[in-house]
């Protein structure tokens, strides 16, 4: 009897603690045991996250032209569809994008990256942030939460601008469309455009110190970084622990989410109904046919229009059997990716009316130069 109780004794204490390979206890530790909790939640929390993203769509379809009857392809079913699939997409993608960004700048050395990026990496920054603008899948709108937490992570905003106009324009759908559609001359010249503009529109940015122009809340967040150069310390000075991170990614993300998320429905809401009634084959037939104003006009035109590089490919070879410009087209499509009205009203939120205002003129004369050149050059190389 006292040996089964003394044995019985060894397995609980086993059970409690651990019992290694070679026969030795091992303690499983408060903050171990709080980490597998907290790895554990956020596998669990992710996987509901892409759960949620990939019922958005047919619920959205469900929603609209089910229990709401909406006729498909009509101009208010296209354009209620349009707002439940976008408002879901872009909130969803902002939560993740600002707490993930947020939770490796806890403890980033933001100095470091900061100094390498001001010196002799920041040519090299644009770059980066065009090329990873390019490789990922986001229109102008769902580019804004990765901005945000660019911007916040004090990365120089000339890179972040780089990104900004890269992202909406080029993707991995659009590469395969554009080649099987208009060929790989076309493919080559949009994808260099893109890159180009994305560069060139960060660099100027930088050159006029378009960071004073966020808003205060941006700055007054910039300027809230330690001596040290990481985002948070513990009080020992120690090496911050998950606990940390997560306290701190998560009221970044809940700051962040307050102050947003009405400007971004209501960005969406008013894409939706560009969308949905705003016939584009009216624009595809008043746009010109060579003249030196068409394409100002063209860029002016599209800047108020809502829609992503894949839906735009259609209307550029339509514009393009129609006998428009290369460049004229050019300038149509990516002014109508790049900017929008949609996401001027979201981006109101984290700059100022003049860095607003910089950013259109910019993208205008931007895209005014790629058109001209292009239809310099179209007779040689189309």
């Amino acid at each position: 009897m006292g040996i089964n109780q003394a044995e019985s004794g060894k397995k609980h204490s086993a059970a409690a603690h651990g019992l290694n390979r070679q026969g030795t206890f091992f303690r499983l530790t408060p903050g171990a045991a709080g980490s597998i909790r907290y790895f554990v939640t956020a596998i669990l929390a992710l996987l509901l996250w892409f759960a949620l993203y990939s019922v958005i769509e047919p619920t959205a379809q469900k929603i609209t032209f089910d229990l709401l009857s909406l006729k498909k392809g009509s101009p208010a079913g296209d354009a209620v569809e349009f707002f439940l699939y976008d408002t879901a997409k872009i909130l969803l993608l902002l939560v993740l994008m600002i707490y993930v960004i947020s939770w490796f700048r806890a403890g980033l050395r933001v100095e470091r990256v900061r100094d390498y990026l001001s010196r002799r990496g920041r040519v090299i920054g644009y770059f980066l942030g065009a090329g990873f603008g390019a490789i990922t899948p986001f229109c102008s709108c769902s580019s804004i939460p990765l901005f945000l937490g660019f911007t916040m992570a004090r990365i120089p905003v000339g890179i972040t601008m780089a990104f900004l106009i890269t992202s909406p324009l080029i993707n991995e759908v659009a590469v395969v469309l554009l080649w099987g559609l208009l060929g790989w001359k076309f493919l080559t010249a949009y994808v260099a455009v893109g890159l180009f503009a994305g560069v060139a529109g960060g660099m100027f940015m930088d050159a006029i110190h378009a960071e004073r122009w966020l808003q205060p809340f941006v700055t007054d967040a910039l300027r809230d970084i330690s001596p040290c150069g990481t985002a948070i310390q513990t009080e020992s000075g120690s090496r911050i622990g998950l606990k940390e991170r997560h306290s701190f990614a998560y009221a970044e993300t809940r700051t962040i989410f307050r102050r947003v998320w009405k400007w971004l429905i209501l960005g969406v809401a008013v894409g939706a109904l560009l969308h949905g009634f705003v016939p584009q084959e009216w624009f595809t037939e008043h746009l010109g046919a060579g003249q030196w104003w068409s394409v100002p006009c063209s860029v002016a035109i599209g800047i108020p229009l809502y829609t992503n590089v894949t839906g735009i490919i259609p209307v550029m070879e339509s514009l393009l059997l129609k006998g428009l410009p290369v460049g004229t087209t050019l300038a149509f499509c990516m002014s109508t990716v790049a900017a929008s009205l949609p996401e001027m009203i979201m981006l109101r939120q984290v700059m100022q009316w003049k860095l607003l205002a910089v950013f259109l003129a910019m993208l205008l004369v931007l895209f005014t130069l790629v058109g001209w050149f292009f239809n310099i050059l179209q007779a040689s190389f189309f």
